[in-house]
């Protein structure tokens, strides 16, 4: 079986390309907001079932953000974007270890080569799709910075004349951090996108292999790979959002 590294095209839509990375995607991204939806409009007193677990992972996720922000309002703040960002990594990459995501599809021939397309592929596996949720993170992290030191303040993190102290040094230093602002977009996608598509060559190289039971702890050590990189990616959020919300007045001390 060959994996593309490009996402597979299902249909179109109004000349809107479909693949089955995107269609996965928009899946996990509706399940999600219904689940959240129904829960917040009728929960009860005593939560119990799904509610509980719910609730449960909610204020884990607060818990979390807390104890690197050491600041409540600031995790407050900070809970719906990385809440969003960790229960969306984290079920796209799990939706990739579903039966028949990668392996049910319809063969189709170009070039005289008869090749599978999948209906199913987890969407971390398409650069497209990490590109796009670094750019939210990393375009937030910007937002959160200037709303809460306003522009000028914001700015004189990255621009600082070369005749103010620390001189010509404060102003490359400035340039670097512009330049990582940019960096973080490359390191956030290609990390993510890097270990999901890894795992979905060793599942199918396995599959193909070796198709009864050995796979099994394969699936497993993916299922926690899955966790790892929604933690990873929401953790470095955080830490981006800590910094960007920092004068360097609070920093120095």
């Amino acid at each position: 079986m060959e994996i593309s590294i490009i996402a597979e095209k299902l249909f179109s839509l109004g000349g809107f390309p479909v693949t089955n990375s995107f269609f996965v995607a928009v899946l996990v991204a509706v399940l999600l907001a219904i689940t959240v939806i129904f829960f917040s409009r009728h929960p009860k007193e005593i939560p119990r079932g799904v509610q509980n677990v719910v609730e449960s992972i909610f204020e884990g996720l607060l818990s979390f953000i807390e104890s690197i922000t050491n600041d409540r309002k600031q995790a407050r703040d900070f809970f719906p974007l990385v809440a969003t960002i960790f229960l969306f990594v984290l079920f796209s990459n799990w939706s990739g270890l579903l039966p028949g995501a990668g392996t049910i599809g319809l063969n189709e021939t170009n070039a005289g080569q008869v090749s599978m397309v999948p209906f199913l592929r987890g969407p971390a596996a398409d650069l497209n799709m990490t590109v796009a949720l670094s750019l939210v993170a990393v375009i937030s992290v910007q937002v959160f910075g200037i709303l809460a030191l306003g522009i000028r303040g914001y700015g004189s993190k990255f621009i600082v004349a070369p005749w103010k102290k620390p001189y010509v040094i404060g102003t490359v230093v400035g340039l670097l951090e512009l330049i990582g602002e940019f960096a973080k977009i490359l390191s956030f996608s290609f990390r993510l996108f890097g270990n999901v598509f890894a795992g979905e060559v060793l599942l199918t190289v396995m599959l193909t292999l070796v198709p009864y039971l050995v796979p099994l702890p394969f699936l497993l050590l993916e299922t926690f790979v899955g966790v790892v990189q929604a933690a990873v990616f929401s953790l470095l959020t955080i830490v981006f959002l800590k910094m960007a919300v920092t004068s360097h007045a609070e920093e120095a001390h």
